[in-house]
């Protein structure tokens, strides 16, 4: 991780500064205070080329593949939960619309695992798993291994490296120290696997409240943004209820390529800013 003091500022401002075409980027939280404002002002910035990473990609990378934000995904399970499939993710794959999406699938703990050695400084993860699948032969970033010291068979996963992490948290002080409570899922190791971390807070407070379960301090966070409901239709415990009427309204949404269309220009693109990002993307597509 690059060394940083984190500044508070605009979302726009944050993505504008630190997310660049072609990054690896990881939007991370489970279940749980998923940066999808964060996600929508990468799809307004027009990133291309990006390899997004996440253990459970859901609907903000649904709606930011069908954008033609990412060429590559690195991912252990989609799907929007409790409801079915992520319909833009599989028309990116199947039919390369809008653009071809290269995959590489993990399981949970080996994507744990990754981020893990990449918050550690180390150049892989070990762990019992893997084996007796076909994910060795397939997955250059998945190799079987030794024990040093007992002769056991084991799996190591290379340390996943991000140029940028995005997270939404519950508050930040002052200071710039980021106070999370709930389910934290990997939010604290994929800021400290990144050379750039996006903070999204719901508020700014003088201190911390006294349910914060992970402090990042701010020397590991580049930016902040104060953005309440910035995890919505996910939720923010103690400020926001899932919006479980939306996950399911999703997939009739996203079901239809136009439709999505027609939803993303009403919701996260103006009409000026989405002529412009759906010529780009149409120019790309002519070009590849």
């Amino acid at each position: 991780m690059e060394a940083t003091v984190a500044e508070f500022g605009t979302l726009r401002d944050a993505v504008a500064d630190l997310v660049r075409d072609g990054d690896t980027v990881a939007l991370e939280g489970f279940t749980h205070l998923i940066p999808f404002a964060a996600g929508h002002e990468i799809i307004r910035q027009g990133r291309t080329g990006l390899t997004l990473v996440r253990m459970t990609p859901d609907l903000v990378y649904d709606q930011m593949i069908g954008m033609g934000v990412a060429d590559r995904l690195i991912f252990s399970w989609g799907g929007n939960p409790g409801v079915g499939s992520l319909h833009r993710f599989r028309d990116a794959v199947e039919h390369g619309w809008p653009r071809p999406l290269d995959i590489e699938e993990h399981s949970h703990a080996g994507m744990a695992t990754r981020y893990a050695a990449g918050a550690s400084g180390l150049p892989f993860g070990v762990l019992r798993g893997y084996l007796g699948t076909d994910l060795t032969a397939r997955t250059d970033t998945v190799a079987p291994i030794d024990c040093p010291f007992t002769g056991e068979r084991l799996t190591a996963v290379r340390a996943i490296e991000l140029d940028v992490a995005v997270i939404h948290a519950q508050q930040a002080d002052s200071a710039g120290n980021i106070g999370i409570w709930g389910i934290t899922g990997v939010q604290k190791e994929v800021v400290l696997a990144a050379k750039r971390a996006i903070v999204t807070v719901e508020e700014r407070v003088e201190a911390l409240d006294s349910r914060v379960s992970v402090v990042l301090p701010s020397w590991v966070v580049t930016a902040i943004a104060v953005v309440p409901r910035g995890s919505h239709p996910s939720y923010a415990m103690g400020f926001s209820d899932r919006d479980n009427a939306f996950y399911r309204s999703w997939d009739a949404i996203s079901r239809d390529r136009e439709t999505y269309r027609g939803w993303m220009r009403r919701h996260v693109l103006d009409t000026s800013d989405f002529a412009e990002h759906l010529r780009l993307l149409d120019a790309q597509a002519v070009r590849s």
